[in-house]
């Protein structure tokens, strides 16, 4: 899996945390300050990238954490069936499919923004 290490005190509203090894991207982010007896923690709350799965995460501000490395590349429709469109990478040339979001329909010729984490992929 391609990830970084960063402290927990790096990270940022919109930036991605690896929370349960999947992917998320932060929505909210908070500090507590440090106790008699403990440091400063911080709670990040944040949702799957791919899966859109609520997912939360306490730790200290000085831990490691991982984070993923994710890809955005350019595509272009080639073709659509239902819930689904065919997908050329404008880079690679390599035809894949992938689910249109809900709520958006893509003609053949569409130019679209994708995300891309090893063997997953998601149209932005």
């Amino acid at each position: 899996m391609a990830t970084k290490q960063v402290e927990v005190r790096d990270l940022d509203e919109g930036s991605y945390v690896m929370i349960d090894d999947v992917a998320c991207k932060i929505n909210a982010y908070s500090t507590a300050k440090p106790g008699k007896h403990g440091s400063a923690k911080a709670r990040v709350e944040a949702e799957g990238v791919f899966d859109g799965k609520k997912r939360n995460l306490s730790q200290p501000v000085d831990a490691k954490i991982r984070v993923p490395i994710i890809n955005r590349k350019q595509g272009q429709v080639v073709s659509t069936s239902g819930d689904e469109a065919q997908v050329m990478d404008l880079e690679t040339y390599d035809t894949f499919t992938l689910a249109l979001p809900d709520g958006v329909s893509m003609a053949p010729d569409d130019e679209i923004e994708y995300l891309e984490m090893e063997e997953q992929r998601k149209i932005v």
